[in-house]
């Protein structure tokens, strides 16, 4: 249920990250976060729950989205809209998940 939760959290935050960057006249406005709920949210995907887990699962995927290395950084510059909006984080997300994945597997 998880991953059905997240995948239909992704494909509407497309939409929703669109009409909130026009609504806001600026891509990606730092009040959009629909984005970051769903990059932590993939982040924590099959992880075991504890405070532990859950800080570090944050501190990596801010660490991602902020740092942006290749190819968040590319994607984030190139591709514009809701989805570029939604990809960068999706692709945050995924990158703090393999190594959440190394740390607590």
């Amino acid at each position: 249920y998880y991953l059905a939760i997240v995948v239909v959290m992704t494909v509407l935050g497309i939409y929703i990250c669109q009409k909130a960057a026009d609504a806001a006249g600026v891509h990606d406005h730092g009040a959009i976060v629909w984005d970051e709920i769903v990059g932590f949210l993939i982040t924590m995907f099959m992880i075991p729950m504890s405070w532990q887990s859950i800080i570090t699962g944050f501190i990596l995927f801010r660490i991602f989205d902020i740092f942006k290395p290749w190819p968040i950084s590319f994607i984030d510059k190139n591709i514009h809209g809701g989805f570029g909006i939604m990809l960068d984080d999706v692709l945050a997300g995924i990158f703090s998940l393999v190594i959440m994945h190394i740390i607590f597997s």
